[in-house]
């Protein structure tokens, strides 16, 4: 008789964690690095990991598999660990701290008799850990599910992703940095004045909370996301130990603009030089587009280009140029292919803030051009924007200017649209100008907030919102009449209304004055619905998603697509482009137009599972809201409109 044990399949939540830079790190201090990271295993880690009832399997250099008995008590158990360790390493410049990040999954995992662990469950959260932010998680669509209701813990749904060696597109949230920042710390049960209870276990009694011990993780956490420690840096330079061992005083360098950056000129990685010609020319655009950006301040060309062909130090630049971040990219040609790299880089750290990659066809490199431009200067805008909005939050935390208050607000409205964040967005505004009643980015953010609050049917007062937005858009109007953005709100605000032919031309002007102004491509195609011209709107929306493929507001965006091909009667077109939707993100209109899609189709099994959705989103709705809703008078939209109506009679929409 064979006694020999057999592996066995079980389902289980596991954790995957890394330390961000430890190749860097060894590099540098190979035995402080090991000292500390045994010292973080000890005192940390390890002790977490057992408290949530987690199982080391292995460890993998510098980072460690961990399986737990439920997703609840890995999620808390990342977030204990990302939470204590805000302040481990406060003494040390960020270059040499432990940061970790986590990817944690629940599924079907292989069991070996030696303990090992294989399977998709595995590799899932393997996956998932290289995209969460140092100090923060990611975790699949499967732990959120489980986790959403028991832990209070604000995701942020980041939609499907293609994983390396997956099958099927996973569905990924994260918990940024400065999230964990913000949570109420869990104290051991010796600590006095807490309630002792296990997030684990989905309970959450009253605690009391340690203010200054709150304050400062949420102002590290912000650091962290950040990617510059400016203040701290400075602080340090003006006090530091000279060659001789007396304390040296270094005057602290003038105060560096807020979105102050330099376009270093773009490698030509290829020997064919006409990827110069194109690199250069990329370098020149880029220049002039975040120029555009507002309250920036960007090197000139004719000084970035002194750089090109030297090997360059971001720090020493930061110092000579007097900007805090630096952008750098390369082009390479690999056969008939041109591929664009770039990065964004803090210029006091020399960490790197984001990165993005750009693939094209060369015998179109006019094109590839424009649209990469394009790209980067929106990208880069909603990053400059959240890096400054968390720099202004980290300095001045009891004492904020108009300006950061107004900063946060856009950075609030560049995330993904939710009630939330437009109500945060506009509350913040408005403290902007209460101290700066003239400041343009306050006054056009909050029409922008106001209109796109009303317009998603989230207002309660949308007239009042309406007449409020039009007020703060007005004096800008006046004032800077070649305002892009101001024109694009005043398009908004007048689609609001339903003066749909009003708000064309000010799209349009808007795009005029910014060729790259994805949104308001978007909405101009949006519009084009609303007055019966869906087969002008479809490349009007395509070029949208072209100049912003990771817009915030991308499933609206996908649905706006949907729409049009809705109103052209075009259902399995629809179907397709709604779809998409959903997956980036759950939305109830997608599955209205899903609905009466699948009905007009005949797929009644589906028809009936996007109704079964659309009701989870909207409990109650009815065919009639739909009919009322009132998005268009235009004749020719009511009768396109009409046919979406009995769609949703054919899915099985109750009709009161």
């Amino acid at each position: 008789m064979d006694n020999r044990r057999t592996a066995e399949r079980r389902l289980a939540a596991i954790m995957v964690a890394d330390i961000v830079g430890y190749s860097r790190l060894m590099g540098a201090d190979e035995a402080g690095t090991l000292r500390r990271l045994k010292a973080l295993r000890r005192e940390l880690i390890d002790p977490r990991i057992a408290a949530s009832h987690g199982r080391i399997v292995k460890t993998m250099g510098d980072g460690l598999l961990v399986e737990f008995p439920s997703p609840l008590r890995a999620v808390a158990c990342a977030v204990r660990i990302q939470r204590d360790l805000l302040g481990r390493d406060a003494d040390l410049t960020p270059e040499r701290q432990l940061r970790l990040r986590f990817g944690i999954n629940v599924g079907d995992v292989v069991a070996e008799p030696d303990g090992d662990l294989y399977g998709d469950g595995v590799n899932v959260a393997a996956r998932l850990e290289p995209l969460a932010e140092p100090g923060g998680l990611c975790i699949s669509r499967s732990v959120h599910d489980q986790v959403r209701d028991k832990l209070p813990y604000r995701f942020e749904d980041l939609g499907k992703r293609e994983l390396k060696n997956i099958a099927r597109p996973i569905g990924i949230f994260a918990l940024t940095a400065a999230a964990v920042a913000t949570l109420p710390r869990q104290v051991d049960e010796d600590e006095p004045g807490e309630a002792q209870q296990d997030p684990a276990d989905g309970k959450f009694a009253g605690r009391r909370l340690v203010p200054q011990r709150l304050l400062l993780a949420a102002c590290i956490a912000a650091l962290l996301a950040a990617g510059g420690t400016g203040w701290w840096w400075f602080a340090r330079r003006a006090a530091e130990p000279a060659i001789d061992g007396t304390t040296q005083v270094v005057a602290a360098p003038k105060p560096v603009p807020g979105l102050s950056l330099v376009v270093l000129p773009f490698t030509n990685l290829s020997n064919d030089p006409e990827q110069e010609f194109f690199a250069d020319g990329l370098t020149e655009d880029l220049t002039t587009d975040l120029s555009h950006l507002a309250g920036s301040f960007v090197i000139a060309r004719n000084t970035a280009f002194t750089y090109k062909g030297k090997a360059v130090d971001v720090k020493q630049i930061g110092r000579d140029l007097g900007v805090r971040y630096v952008l750098a990219g390369s082009v390479r040609r690999t056969g008939e292919q041109v591929v664009l790299n770039a990065q964004l880089i803090s210029a006091e750290t020399g960490a790197h803030i984001w990165a993005d990659r750009f693939e094209g066809d060369r015998s179109h490199l006019g094109e590839l051009q424009v649209e990469s431009v394009a790209r980067l200067a929106r990208s880069l805008d909603v990053q400059l924007t959240q890096a400054e909005s968390l720099r202004s939050l980290r300095e001045r935390p009891n004492n904020p200017d108009a300006g950061d208050f107004a900063m946060r607000g856009w950075a609030a409205l560049n995330r993904a649209p939710s009630p939330a964040h437009l109500q945060e967005a506009i509350k913040l505004f408005d403290r902007s100008l209460k101290l700066d009643p003239k400041l343009t980015s306050a006054l056009v953010g909050k029409a922008r907030a106001l209109s796109y609050f009303v317009w998603l049917r989230w207002s309660t007062k949308p007239a009042e919102d309406l007449t409020a937005a039009d007020e703060a858009i007005t004096p800008v109007l006046s004032d800077a009449p070649t305002n892009a953005m101001a024109h694009f709100v005043k398009g908004e605000i007048l689609k609001a209304r339903k003066k749909h032919q009003l708000a064309v031309p000010e799209f349009e002007i808007a795009i005029k004055y910014d060729r790259n102004l994805a949104v308001a491509y978007e909405e101009l195609g949006h519009t084009k619905i609303l007055l019966a011209k869906s087969n002008e709107a479809l490349p009007l929306i395509e070029k949208a998603i072209r100049l912003s493929p990771h817009d915030p507001a991308m499933n609206f965006w996908l649905f706006h697509m949907c729409h049009a091909y809705t109103h052209l009667a075009r259902d399995w077109e629809a179907i397709a482009w709604c779809r998409k939707s959903v997956a980036a993100g759950p939305l109830w209109l997608a599955y209205i137009d899903l609905s009466s899609a699948y009905g007009w189709t005949g797929q009644k099994a589906e028809a009936e599972a996007a109704v079964a959705e659309l009701l989870k989103l909207m409990p109650g709705y009815t065919v009639r809201k739909w009919a009322t809703a009132g998005f268009s008078d235009n004749p020719e939209f009511l009768v396109e409109y009409q046919r979406i109506v009995e769609g949703l009679r054919k899915a099985g929409l109750s009709e009161e």
